[in-house]
């Protein structure tokens, strides 16, 4: 027991140090194998765990799913999913921040990452809502939260991590996502409308567009719906496993 609390101890230390987790806990590990069992044992057993992880079939639909995120990121879609969002909700009282919500449910969609959501949608949601004077503390809260939706809304890379430490079917686990992610969607654009009700002055209303600007700003919007119904479709249909929808859905966001 202290020896697995100082092995969690120095991981924790090495993280906050700047260093990657992924050497954190294959350096802690391997000098915990080789306090009980000695360096030659440390190095046979830590080897064959890389090479047994790196050609475990199973794991290959992570680094897709994080290829598909790092395509869509580089796509510049998420500013389309803003440009649609706000397009329709811009012009209500707090519509920025609501904007910022679909959007990131959008992004989400298609990235997987929670951080990866976050940061990208505080790069593309942030200026237009400083620019309009909206509170910065809802401004950041609504980003953060609408970060979460990252590991909830599928295709989710910690779900498909946890459902291959439990052998969980990957399937089951994104179709069980969709409806928590779409709840936490709609309690999170609730709250940002109780907030701009009581204090009008955090989030003010934007300029209202023509019916066919919004249906313009909304074509860019289409892939991101093809890409979610193909791979979670896919999935769900049985026409793909995981592993093949995640390679898919790399394909069709490059």
């Amino acid at each position: 027991m202290e020896l697995a609390l100082i092995g969690i101890a120095a991981v924790l230390i090495f993280s906050l140090l700047g260093v990657p987790l992924a050497f954190a806990t294959l350096f802690v590990g391997a000098a915990g194998i080789a306090y009980l069992r000695g360096v030659d044992a440390a190095v046979g057993i830590t080897g064959q765990w890389i090479v047994e992880s790196s050609m475990n079939y199973g794991l290959s639909v992570v680094p897709l799913f994080i290829l598909m995120g790092a395509f869509i990121h580089r796509s510049g879609i998420s500013e389309e999913l803003y440009d649609a969002s706000y397009a329709w909700l811009g012009h209500f009282r707090g519509g920025l921040a609501m904007a910022t919500v679909f959007a990131c449910a959008g992004f989400a969609a298609v990235c997987g990452s929670s951080l990866a959501t976050a940061a990208t949608m505080g790069r593309v949601a942030m200026p237009p809502m400083r620019k309009f004077n909206y509170n910065d503390g809802l401004s950041t809260g609504t980003i953060a939260a609408g970060g979460t939706l990252g590991i909830m809304i599928p295709p989710s890379v910690p779900m498909v991590i946890y459902a291959i430490i439990v052998s969980a079917d990957i399937g089951a686990l994104f179709i069980a996502g969709v409806l928590p992610g779409l709840l936490l969607v709609s309690l999170f654009l609730v709250a940002v409308a109780i907030l701009v009700r009581i204090r009008p002055e955090l989030g003010p209303a934007g300029e209202r567009l023509s019916l066919s600007e919004r249906f313009r700003k909304s074509l860019g919007v289409y892939p991101v719906i093809g890409l979610f119904v193909i791979v979670l479709g896919g999935i769900y249909t049985g026409v793909f496993t995981p592993t093949e929808s995640a390679a898919v859905g790399a394909v069709g966001a490059y």
